[in-house]
């Protein structure tokens, strides 16, 4: 409906001879044609959903990017190589719930808690984390003890009286070699990676 310069000026007028409002309180709706967002009209209320509207655009674009990771040329290296796995986060990830079905996920963390303990120069931090990991994964009363042999064991008790953040090492190794030859394997022709890997070769074929 169209508003006449008459009409306008009186709504103008209406809103400046106003009383203040209490803060806290909205203004009214006093004009038609707000030019300084102050007010709660028609107009300022659909910028504000068309502001919304493309806001969530943009959010649904990155939630769109995010589902297509990983790549299905990052899917079949992992194939190729273990270790090309283990350096993407979200080849852990996908592995880590691989490895959660067989009941063998602490292999993976233990692996990844020595690696973090590897890149520690601080000798405080070092020996923070060197018992963590111990009473964590080596300790016989430890609630995610991982598969290590007795020589193994023996020599991370040894090194608990001057940790260093190399002590395990050899431990880590075993485990890795555990997981490479065993898991990873079952991991490649389980649903989790197959299914995975269907999706994101429908998804290049649809595009």
């Amino acid at each position: 409906m169209r508003v006449s310069g008459v009409e306008m000026r009186k709504r103008q007028a209406a809103h400046i001879e106003a009383p203040p409002q209490a803060p806290g309180q909205p203004r009214p709706n006093t004009c038609c044609l707000c030019w300084c967002g102050c007010c709660k009209c028609l107009w300022n209320e659909e910028r504000m959903e068309r502001n919304e509207r493309q806001t969530c655009t943009m959010m649904d674009s990155i939630d769109a990017a995010d589902e297509q990771r990983p790549s299905l040329e990052e899917l079949l290296s992992w194939a190729r190589s273990f270790d090309m796995m283990l350096r993407s986060f979200e080849g852990r990830e996908i592995f880590r719930e691989f490895l959660r079905s067989e009941y063998s996920e602490d292999n993976l963390l233990f692996w990844l808690a020595c690696e973090e303990l590897k890149k520690e120069t601080n000798p405080s931090v070092v020996d923070e984390k060197a018992r963590i990991i111990y009473e964590d994964y080596v300790s016989i009363l430890s609630p995610k003890e991982v598969s290590l042999d007795s020589c193994v064991r023996e020599g991370i008790n040894q090194s608990l009286a001057e940790p260093s953040n190399v002590m395990y090492e050899e431990a880590q190794l075993q485990i890795y070699t555990l997981m490479h030859r065993d898991s990873f394997p079952r991991f490649l022709n389980s649903s989790v990676y197959r299914d995975l890997l269907a999706s994101r070769r429908r998804t290049c074929l649809d595009t």
